[in-house]
């Protein structure tokens, strides 16, 4: 399993055991973490599961399609390391992955 340290909207942190293959969303959703709220349930429709993933992480994930690029591109919040974390699917590594929380209020 891989360890996530999720930096919340708060300023608190969580760390989660994410499974492999499992989402960052699902992996917020199942321990009821605030600020992701995933109102498409993972379908890269709606942008409410974005985070920040700083760069030293992004060859843990797949690179951005399209469709998560042009989404994205709506947010008012949104930076170079702007993810969402429906589309961030934990591979196998042993590492420590830290992600931010966009704030959505």
């Amino acid at each position: 399993m891989t360890k996530v340290t999720y930096h919340l909207p708060d300023g608190t942190t969580e760390q989660v055991d994410v499974q492999l293959g499992e989402t960052l969303m699902n992996a917020s959703l199942r321990n009821n973490l605030p600020g992701i709220v995933a109102e498409c349930a993972g379908s890269c429709a709606c942008a409410t599961c974005h985070v920040h993933l700083p760069k030293e992480y992004t060859h843990f994930f797949a690179e951005p399609t399209d469709e998560e690029t042009d989404l994205i591109a709506y947010l008012d919040a949104a930076d170079d390391d702007s993810r969402l974390s429906c589309q961030l699917v934990v591979g196998d590594c042993d590492a420590e992955i830290h992600v931010r929380v966009a704030d959505s209020r």
